[in-house]
Protein backbone atom coordinates (compact mmCIF):
# COMPACT_ATOMS: atom_id res chain seq x y z
CA UNK A 1 0.00 0.00 0.00
CA UNK A 2 2.87 2.38 0.72
CA UNK A 3 4.38 1.52 -2.66
CA UNK A 4 1.09 2.57 -4.23
CA UNK A 5 1.15 5.84 -2.24
CA UNK A 6 4.66 6.55 -3.55
CA UNK A 7 3.49 5.80 -7.09
CA UNK A 8 0.65 8.28 -6.66
CA UNK A 9 3.00 10.94 -5.27
CA UNK A 10 5.06 10.80 -8.48
CA UNK A 11 2.03 12.06 -10.41
CA UNK A 12 2.71 15.50 -8.96
CA UNK A 13 6.34 15.55 -10.03
CA UNK A 14 5.83 18.50 -12.41
CA UNK A 15 3.29 20.50 -10.43
CA UNK A 16 3.66 20.57 -6.64
CA UNK A 17 6.77 22.69 -6.14
CA UNK A 18 7.68 24.30 -3.83
CA UNK A 19 5.62 21.82 -1.80
CA UNK A 20 6.77 18.21 -1.42
CA UNK A 21 5.31 15.40 -3.54
CA UNK A 22 3.03 13.30 -1.35
CA UNK A 23 0.70 10.34 -1.94
CA UNK A 24 -1.93 8.76 0.30
CA UNK A 25 -3.88 5.47 0.24
CA UNK A 26 -6.75 4.66 2.63
CA UNK A 27 -7.69 1.02 3.22
CA UNK A 28 -10.27 -1.05 5.04
CA UNK A 29 -8.38 -4.28 5.50
CA UNK A 30 -6.93 -5.14 2.09
CA UNK A 31 -9.48 -3.05 0.19
CA UNK A 32 -8.51 0.42 -1.04
CA UNK A 33 -11.35 2.83 -0.27
CA UNK A 34 -9.66 6.09 -1.21
CA UNK A 35 -6.46 7.44 -2.64
CA UNK A 36 -5.02 10.78 -3.64
CA UNK A 37 -1.89 12.82 -4.16
CA UNK A 38 -0.85 16.43 -3.79
CA UNK A 39 -1.48 17.96 -7.20
CA UNK A 40 -0.57 21.64 -6.91
CA UNK A 41 0.77 24.03 -4.28
CA UNK A 42 -2.07 25.86 -2.55
CA UNK A 43 -4.57 23.11 -3.31
CA UNK A 44 -5.66 20.23 -1.01
CA UNK A 45 -2.97 17.84 0.13
CA UNK A 46 -2.85 14.12 -0.63
CA UNK A 47 -4.64 13.11 2.59
CA UNK A 48 -7.60 15.40 1.88
CA UNK A 49 -8.06 14.01 -1.64
CA UNK A 50 -7.91 10.45 -0.31
CA UNK A 51 -10.35 11.17 2.54
CA UNK A 52 -12.81 12.77 0.14
CA UNK A 53 -12.65 9.69 -2.07
CA UNK A 54 -13.15 7.38 0.92
CA UNK A 55 -16.00 9.31 2.52
CA UNK A 56 -17.56 7.45 5.48
CA UNK A 57 -15.44 4.41 4.66
CA UNK A 58 -12.45 6.26 6.17
CA UNK A 59 -13.81 5.63 9.68
CA UNK A 60 -11.74 2.89 11.29
CA UNK A 61 -9.49 2.64 8.23
CA UNK A 62 -5.71 2.72 7.81
CA UNK A 63 -4.11 5.65 5.98
CA UNK A 64 -0.75 5.16 4.24
CA UNK A 65 1.05 8.47 3.66
CA UNK A 66 4.48 9.03 2.12
CA UNK A 67 5.27 12.03 4.35
CA UNK A 68 4.18 12.93 7.86
CA UNK A 69 0.81 14.75 7.78
CA UNK A 70 1.18 18.47 8.41
CA UNK A 71 0.03 19.87 11.75
CA UNK A 72 0.03 23.62 11.02
CA UNK A 73 -2.05 26.07 9.07
CA UNK A 74 -0.42 27.16 5.83
CA UNK A 75 -2.32 27.72 2.61
CA UNK A 76 -4.43 24.70 3.61
CA UNK A 77 -5.65 23.36 7.01
CA UNK A 78 -3.63 20.69 8.89
CA UNK A 79 -3.88 17.22 7.37
CA UNK A 80 -3.36 15.62 10.79
CA UNK A 81 -6.60 17.23 11.95
CA UNK A 82 -8.39 16.01 8.81
CA UNK A 83 -7.33 12.41 9.54
CA UNK A 84 -8.48 12.72 13.16
CA UNK A 85 -11.86 14.16 12.13
CA UNK A 86 -12.36 11.39 9.57
CA UNK A 87 -11.97 8.77 12.30
CA UNK A 88 -9.11 6.71 10.86
CA UNK A 89 -7.76 4.21 13.38
CA UNK A 90 -4.20 3.78 12.06
CA UNK A 91 -1.74 5.92 10.08
CA UNK A 92 1.36 4.48 8.43
CA UNK A 93 3.95 7.04 7.31
CA UNK A 94 7.08 6.53 5.25
CA UNK A 95 9.07 9.36 6.83
CA UNK A 96 8.92 12.26 9.27
CA UNK A 97 8.72 15.71 7.70
CA UNK A 98 11.99 17.61 8.43
CA UNK A 99 10.16 20.95 8.09
CA UNK A 100 10.53 22.63 11.52
CA UNK A 101 6.83 23.57 11.30
CA UNK A 102 5.98 19.85 11.34
CA UNK A 103 8.96 17.68 12.45
CA UNK A 104 7.04 15.09 14.46
CA UNK A 105 4.21 17.39 15.55
CA UNK A 106 1.83 15.81 13.04
CA UNK A 107 2.46 12.32 14.41
CA UNK A 108 2.13 13.64 17.97
CA UNK A 109 -1.27 15.09 17.08
CA UNK A 110 -2.41 11.72 15.72
CA UNK A 111 -1.20 9.80 18.78
CA UNK A 112 -2.86 12.31 21.08
CA UNK A 113 -6.14 11.47 19.36
CA UNK A 114 -5.63 7.76 20.03
CA UNK A 115 -4.61 6.85 16.49
CA UNK A 116 -2.00 4.11 16.07
CA UNK A 117 1.04 5.43 14.17
CA UNK A 118 3.66 3.36 12.33
CA UNK A 119 6.78 5.09 10.97
CA UNK A 120 9.52 4.26 8.46
CA UNK A 121 7.75 2.06 5.91
CA UNK A 122 9.64 2.40 2.57
CA UNK A 123 11.44 5.44 3.96
CA UNK A 124 14.32 5.26 1.46
CA UNK A 125 11.92 5.18 -1.49
CA UNK A 126 9.96 8.12 -0.05
CA UNK A 127 13.16 10.16 0.32
CA UNK A 128 13.74 9.89 -3.45
CA UNK A 129 10.44 11.68 -4.06
CA UNK A 130 11.63 15.01 -2.68
CA UNK A 131 15.41 15.48 -2.78
CA UNK A 132 15.19 19.27 -3.07
CA UNK A 133 12.67 19.74 -0.29
CA UNK A 134 14.73 17.54 2.04
CA UNK A 135 17.98 19.30 1.11
CA UNK A 136 16.43 22.70 1.79
CA UNK A 137 15.05 21.65 5.17
CA UNK A 138 18.13 19.74 6.31
CA UNK A 139 21.02 21.59 4.66
CA UNK A 140 19.68 25.07 3.97
CA UNK A 141 20.27 24.83 0.23
CA UNK A 142 18.43 23.47 -2.82
CA UNK A 143 19.19 20.30 -4.74
CA UNK A 144 21.25 21.17 -7.85
CA UNK A 145 21.19 19.31 -11.15
CA UNK A 146 23.52 20.31 -13.98
CA UNK A 147 22.30 19.44 -17.48
CA UNK A 148 24.76 19.21 -20.36
CA UNK A 149 24.33 18.03 -23.95
CA UNK A 150 27.66 16.92 -25.36
CA UNK A 151 29.28 15.15 -28.27
CA UNK A 152 31.39 11.99 -28.19
CA UNK A 153 34.48 14.18 -27.86
CA UNK A 154 33.00 16.02 -24.87
CA UNK A 155 32.06 19.25 -26.64
CA UNK A 156 28.92 21.26 -25.92
CA UNK A 157 29.23 23.67 -28.85
CA UNK A 158 31.41 24.55 -31.79
CA UNK A 159 34.21 27.04 -31.18
CA UNK A 160 31.88 29.71 -32.62
CA UNK A 161 29.27 28.90 -29.97
CA UNK A 162 26.90 27.18 -32.39
CA UNK A 163 25.14 24.33 -30.56
CA UNK A 164 21.68 23.67 -32.05
CA UNK A 165 21.10 20.83 -32.11
CA UNK A 166 23.60 18.37 -30.63
CA UNK A 167 20.99 15.88 -29.45
CA UNK A 168 17.87 14.55 -31.15
CA UNK A 169 14.16 15.20 -30.51
CA UNK A 170 13.70 12.40 -27.95
CA UNK A 171 16.47 13.75 -25.72
CA UNK A 172 15.14 17.30 -26.07
CA UNK A 173 11.69 16.12 -24.95
CA UNK A 174 13.29 14.63 -21.88
CA UNK A 175 14.99 17.95 -21.12
CA UNK A 176 11.59 19.64 -21.20
CA UNK A 177 10.37 17.15 -18.58
CA UNK A 178 13.49 17.84 -16.52
CA UNK A 179 12.77 21.57 -16.67
CA UNK A 180 9.17 21.00 -15.62
CA UNK A 181 10.39 19.01 -12.60
CA UNK A 182 12.51 21.96 -11.44
CA UNK A 183 11.50 24.90 -9.28
CA UNK A 184 14.08 27.10 -10.99
CA UNK A 185 16.51 27.16 -13.91
CA UNK A 186 19.88 28.76 -13.24
CA UNK A 187 22.18 30.21 -15.88
CA UNK A 188 24.89 32.80 -16.29
CA UNK A 189 24.85 36.06 -18.18
CA UNK A 190 27.29 34.59 -20.70
CA UNK A 191 24.65 32.12 -21.84
CA UNK A 192 22.06 34.91 -22.02
CA UNK A 193 24.35 37.03 -24.21
CA UNK A 194 25.49 34.17 -26.43
CA UNK A 195 22.24 32.23 -26.97
CA UNK A 196 19.38 34.49 -25.81
CA UNK A 197 17.43 31.47 -24.47
CA UNK A 198 13.92 31.67 -23.04
CA UNK A 199 14.56 28.76 -20.61
CA UNK A 200 10.86 27.96 -20.46
CA UNK A 201 8.96 24.71 -20.18
CA UNK A 202 7.11 23.94 -23.42
CA UNK A 203 4.44 21.37 -22.44
CA UNK A 204 3.60 20.59 -26.07
CA UNK A 205 7.18 19.31 -26.49
CA UNK A 206 7.19 17.08 -23.39
CA UNK A 207 5.62 14.05 -25.02
CA UNK A 208 3.29 11.64 -23.22
CA UNK A 209 3.15 12.40 -19.49
CA UNK A 210 1.05 9.30 -18.71
CA UNK A 211 -0.87 10.05 -15.50
CA UNK A 212 1.22 13.00 -14.32
CA UNK A 213 -0.43 16.30 -13.48
CA UNK A 214 0.46 18.83 -16.23
CA UNK A 215 3.12 21.40 -15.31
CA UNK A 216 2.10 24.44 -13.31
CA UNK A 217 3.56 27.94 -13.74
CA UNK A 218 6.91 28.38 -15.43
CA UNK A 219 9.97 27.67 -13.27
CA UNK A 220 11.68 30.71 -11.90
CA UNK A 221 14.66 31.71 -14.04
CA UNK A 222 17.78 32.76 -12.13
CA UNK A 223 20.60 34.65 -13.83
CA UNK A 224 24.02 35.24 -12.30
CA UNK A 225 25.07 38.62 -13.68
CA UNK A 226 27.61 40.49 -11.57
CA UNK A 227 27.55 43.70 -13.66
CA UNK A 228 23.94 43.47 -14.92
CA UNK A 229 24.80 42.97 -18.56
CA UNK A 230 21.51 41.17 -19.27
CA UNK A 231 19.79 43.13 -22.09
CA UNK A 232 16.27 44.39 -21.28
CA UNK A 233 15.25 42.79 -24.60
CA UNK A 234 16.41 39.29 -23.53
CA UNK A 235 13.88 36.53 -24.33
CA UNK A 236 14.16 35.18 -20.78
CA UNK A 237 12.31 38.27 -19.53
CA UNK A 238 8.54 38.46 -19.72
CA UNK A 239 7.91 34.67 -19.62
CA UNK A 240 7.48 34.10 -15.90
CA UNK A 241 9.49 35.11 -12.83
CA UNK A 242 13.14 36.07 -13.27
CA UNK A 243 15.65 36.83 -10.52
CA UNK A 244 19.02 38.36 -11.35
CA UNK A 245 21.82 38.13 -8.80
CA UNK A 246 24.36 40.92 -9.12
CA UNK A 247 27.02 42.77 -7.15
CA UNK A 248 25.87 45.18 -4.46
CA UNK A 249 27.11 48.25 -6.32
CA UNK A 250 24.72 47.52 -9.20
CA UNK A 251 21.54 47.45 -7.12
CA UNK A 252 20.53 51.05 -7.88
CA UNK A 253 22.08 51.36 -11.35
CA UNK A 254 20.23 52.36 -14.51
CA UNK A 255 20.55 48.77 -15.71
CA UNK A 256 18.82 47.57 -12.52
CA UNK A 257 15.92 49.99 -13.10
CA UNK A 258 15.56 48.91 -16.74
CA UNK A 259 15.53 45.22 -15.87
CA UNK A 260 13.09 45.78 -13.00
CA UNK A 261 10.77 47.54 -15.43
CA UNK A 262 10.88 44.37 -17.55
CA UNK A 263 9.68 42.29 -14.58
CA UNK A 264 12.99 41.02 -13.22
CA UNK A 265 13.76 41.03 -9.52
CA UNK A 266 17.27 42.28 -8.77
CA UNK A 267 18.98 40.64 -5.81
CA UNK A 268 22.39 42.05 -4.88
CA UNK A 269 24.96 39.98 -3.02
CA UNK A 270 28.49 40.72 -1.79
CA UNK A 271 31.20 39.72 -4.26
CA UNK A 272 34.25 37.60 -3.54
CA UNK A 273 37.24 38.36 -5.76
CA UNK A 274 34.87 40.14 -8.14
CA UNK A 275 32.51 37.17 -8.48
CA UNK A 276 29.28 35.98 -6.96
CA UNK A 277 29.99 33.24 -4.40
CA UNK A 278 27.92 30.20 -5.34
CA UNK A 279 27.35 29.04 -1.73
CA UNK A 280 25.85 32.46 -0.95
CA UNK A 281 23.69 32.23 -4.07
CA UNK A 282 22.55 28.76 -2.98
CA UNK A 283 21.53 30.03 0.47
CA UNK A 284 19.60 32.95 -1.03
CA UNK A 285 17.78 30.59 -3.41
CA UNK A 286 16.84 28.30 -0.51
CA UNK A 287 15.54 31.27 1.50
CA UNK A 288 13.18 31.96 -1.41
CA UNK A 289 11.64 28.51 -0.89
CA UNK A 290 13.14 26.89 -3.98
CA UNK A 291 13.81 23.15 -3.72
CA UNK A 292 15.24 21.88 -7.03
CA UNK A 293 17.46 23.93 -9.34
CA UNK A 294 18.40 22.95 -12.86
CA UNK A 295 21.67 24.51 -14.04
CA UNK A 296 21.68 25.13 -17.79
CA UNK A 297 24.82 27.12 -18.34
CA UNK A 298 28.13 27.29 -20.11
CA UNK A 299 31.26 25.42 -19.05
CA UNK A 300 32.50 28.18 -16.73
CA UNK A 301 29.46 28.24 -14.45
CA UNK A 302 29.00 24.47 -14.66
CA UNK A 303 32.65 23.99 -13.68
CA UNK A 304 32.34 26.50 -10.83
CA UNK A 305 29.34 24.58 -9.46
CA UNK A 306 31.33 21.34 -9.59
CA UNK A 307 34.31 22.99 -7.88
CA UNK A 308 32.03 24.38 -5.14
CA UNK A 309 30.62 20.86 -4.51
CA UNK A 310 27.13 22.13 -5.32
CA UNK A 311 26.27 19.58 -8.01
CA UNK A 312 24.10 16.78 -6.64
CA UNK A 313 23.29 15.24 -10.02
CA UNK A 314 24.97 15.67 -13.39
CA UNK A 315 22.66 14.91 -16.33
CA UNK A 316 24.77 14.23 -19.41
CA UNK A 317 23.03 13.77 -22.75
CA UNK A 318 25.67 12.36 -25.08
CA UNK A 319 25.08 12.40 -28.82
CA UNK A 320 26.91 10.11 -31.30
CA UNK A 321 28.65 13.00 -33.07
CA UNK A 322 32.04 14.68 -33.05
CA UNK A 323 32.28 18.48 -32.80
CA UNK A 324 36.06 18.76 -33.05
CA UNK A 325 38.90 19.59 -30.71
CA UNK A 326 38.27 23.35 -30.90
CA UNK A 327 34.72 23.01 -29.51
CA UNK A 328 33.65 24.13 -26.06
CA UNK A 329 34.08 21.65 -23.17
CA UNK A 330 31.36 20.36 -20.86
CA UNK A 331 32.89 22.07 -17.82
CA UNK A 332 35.84 24.35 -17.22
CA UNK A 333 37.93 22.97 -14.36
CA UNK A 334 41.47 24.17 -13.59
CA UNK A 335 42.91 20.72 -12.93
CA UNK A 336 46.54 19.97 -13.69
CA UNK A 337 47.30 16.65 -11.96
CA UNK A 338 45.62 13.25 -11.96
CA UNK A 339 45.30 13.48 -8.19
CA UNK A 340 42.90 16.42 -8.65
CA UNK A 341 40.45 14.58 -10.88
CA UNK A 342 36.77 14.47 -9.88
CA UNK A 343 35.11 11.06 -9.59
CA UNK A 344 31.43 10.41 -10.31
CA UNK A 345 29.11 7.42 -10.05
CA UNK A 346 26.74 6.48 -12.86
CA UNK A 347 23.34 6.13 -11.20
CA UNK A 348 21.31 5.58 -14.34
CA UNK A 349 21.79 4.97 -18.07
CA UNK A 350 18.98 5.40 -20.58
CA UNK A 351 18.73 5.68 -24.34
CA UNK A 352 16.70 8.44 -26.03
CA UNK A 353 16.73 7.77 -29.75
CA UNK A 354 20.40 7.69 -30.71
CA UNK A 355 21.43 9.70 -27.63
CA UNK A 356 22.54 8.33 -24.28
CA UNK A 357 21.47 9.95 -21.01
CA UNK A 358 23.69 9.42 -17.99
CA UNK A 359 22.64 10.57 -14.53
CA UNK A 360 25.75 10.86 -12.39
CA UNK A 361 26.26 11.63 -8.71
CA UNK A 362 29.45 12.70 -6.94
CA UNK A 363 31.56 9.85 -5.66
CA UNK A 364 31.32 9.98 -1.87
CA UNK A 365 34.96 8.94 -1.59
CA UNK A 366 35.92 11.98 -3.65
CA UNK A 367 33.82 14.50 -1.71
Amino acid sequence: MMARAIQLAWRGRFSTHPNPRVGCVICQGDAVVGEGWHERAGEPHAEVHALRAAGERARGATAYVTLEPCSHYGRTPPCADALVSAGVSRVVVAMIDPNPSVAGAGLHRLREAGIEVVEGVLAAEAEILNPGYLYRMRRGRPFFRVKVAASLDGRTAMASGESQWITGPAARRDVQRLRAMSDAILTGVGTILADDPSLTVRPDEMGDLHDAVPPGPQPQRIILDTQLRTPPTARVLGNGPVVIFCGETMASSDAAHELTARGARIQPLPLMAGRLALPAVARAIAEAGINEVLVEAGPTLAGAAVSANLVDEFWLYQAPVFLGSDGRPTVTLPLSRMAERKFWKVRERRQFGDDLRLILTPDAADA
